[in-house]
């Protein structure tokens, strides 16, 4: 005879409903790489336009003037400063290297270029849709992380993202754009 607190139990199917949610799937990292694909390599198209001239871009003369027009003080250094800023936030945030940085750079240079330009309207071409778009979407990669298909994977501390690491990268992000607003005469 069997005791009834030994008694064989019948494994159980588990239900659609119970069964825990896959944190990443391959078509979120999939997502995830098209995002910072196309996000990091427009980044760092524009900041080659400062550094080099290149795309139709004034370099670091033309891009200057304009920040100096701008009201900031050394245009040349800050073009230099927003160009190196753009072009390695960029290519960080395509290749998936440093993920939560690169975002945050890419939030910060996008703030400045939202005050600058104004808004006075929403809709392109006077308004800031086109900055609000790239800052928010910089912004949730550093918040998410950069997926399977990444740099990043290969690095121990950011192999598993933590969301600290974006929240804290993106209000550095944040202070560092302030600070910039602020040297603004």
């Amino acid at each position: 005879m069997t005791s009834p607190s030994v008694t064989a139990t019948k494994p159980q199917a588990a239900s659609p409903a119970a069964a825990p949610l896959a944190l990443s799937t391959p078509a979120h990292d999939a997502g995830l790489l098209l995002l910072r694909l196309v996000l990091g390599l427009t980044m760092a198209a524009h900041g080659s336009q400062k550094l080099f001239g290149w795309f139709g871009g004034g370099g670091i003369s033309g891009t200057g003037k304009f920040f100096t027009a701008s009201g900031y003080p050394a245009g040349d250094a800050m073009a230099v400063v927003a160009g190196l800023t753009e072009t390695f936030g960029g290519l960080g945030l395509a290749v998936g290297l440093l993920t939560p940085l690169a975002g945050a750079a890419v939030v910060g240079t996008m703030i400045n270029a939202i005050v600058v330009h104004g808004t006075g309207s929403f809709f392109a071409p006077e308004g800031i849709e086109y900055e609000l778009l790239l800052t928010a979407g910089a912004a949730a990669l550093a918040l998410t992380g950069p997926g399977r298909y990444a740099v990043d994977r290969a690095l121990p501390v950011l192999r598993g993202h933590r969301l600290a690491h974006g929240a804290l990268a993106v209000a550095l992000g944040i202070v560092l754009a302030v600070v910039t607003l602020l040297i603004r005469s």
